[in-house]
């Protein structure tokens, strides 16, 4: 028997899909059909992304599944029409960019790039930096890309630390989790790269008051959610100092409008949310991997716990 899978992801994105899609469905042995429209009845399986017009899921009563083709679900997580069961994206080529974005951005400042970049002529000011093993890098957030950076970070060799909602144990990293377990991860942490998903837990969690744990001078890579970060607080922290950069990839509105003070300060880089994107050759495999882990009657991949938000 057929199945019916409706793309539900924004104008234009199921062009992207149908080729590779229809090739992954292929090598899994399924036979399926890939629609933007269909009778809500009809549906077995729905791909999705939150720019898709699609909020209404109470009609698809015989969808199995919902798979998102993003890594985070804050914007479809809390939807009182969703009953069905919802998957995040883990996807190895979205884990391979968040990887080289994070350790591009931390080589950058461990070793004071930037300074030599937007050297003047005549700047001859020579500065020799610690050597990996003497910068202590944390992660916040140890799911799949935060473990993924943390690990990478690892093979550089330096210092790094984790800190995680549960308890985590990583080999060679030095895991903190919970509230009681934040003050000593800032602490001491000179580079700190924050891959949380957003929750009402994780809301503004880098504040006035948790800016003010990490040293003076301390760096910040933020390719997460912009939501985790205080605005006002963050710009009051590089006005003064006590935080000497910010890389920011994600933002509370985004596209970044064009007024924001993000964009002129001087100790800022935004970037246009280019971390980690989701990529049709790999993602298709995963989503027909899933699928037909479904249809064999085993578990769905990286199913979303709604109680926690991801």
């Amino acid at each position: 028997m057929s199945l019916t899978l409706l793309f539900a992801a924004g104008p234009g994105t199921a062009q992207d899909y149908r080729a590779p899609l229809t090739e992954a469905l292929c090598a899994e042995g399924l036979d399926a059909r890939i629609v933007t429209e269909a009778a809500p009845e009809t549906v077995d399986y729905i791909i999705y992304a939150p720019a898709s017009p699609l909020q209404d899921f109470t009609p698809y009563t015989g969808a199995k599944a919902v798979l998102s083709l993003w890594a985070g679900v804050e914007r479809i997580v809390a939807n009182p029409t969703l009953t069905q069961p919802l998957a995040r994206m883990v996807d190895p080529s979205l884990t391979r960019g968040m990887v080289e974005y994070v350790c591009g951005h931390v080589l950058r400042h461990h070793l004071g790039m930037d300074a030599h970049i937007l050297a003047r002529p005549g700047d001859w000011s020579p500065v020799e930096p610690p050597l990996a093993p003497e910068r202590r890098v944390g992660v916040m957030g140890l799911g799949a890309l935060g473990r993924a950076c943390a690990e990478a970070l690892q093979v550089f060799g330096f210092a790094v630390c984790g800190w995680s909602a549960r308890p985590k144990q990583i080999a060679g990293i030095a895991c903190h989790h919970g509230p009681d377990g934040l003050a000593g991860f800032l602490q001491g942490t000179e580079i700190l790269v924050t891959l949380l998903p957003h929750t009402p837990a994780t809301e503004s969690i880098l504040n006035a008051g948790t800016l003010a744990l990490l040293p003076r001078g301390a760096c910040l890579i933020n390719p997460g959610r912009g939501a985790l970060i205080d605005d006002d607080a963050l710009l009051a922290a590089l006005d003064s100092g006590q935080i000497g950069h910010a890389t920011l990839d994600v933002f509370r509105t985004e596209p970044l409008p064009v007024g924001h003070p993000f964009w002129h300060h001087p100790r800022v880089t935004v970037t246009p949310h280019i971390a980690a994107t989701t990529r049709a050759a790999s993602a298709a495999r995963v989503l027909a991997q899933n699928i037909a882990r479904v249809e064999a009657g085993l578990p769905l991949l990286h199913q979303v716990a709604r109680a926690r938000g991801y």
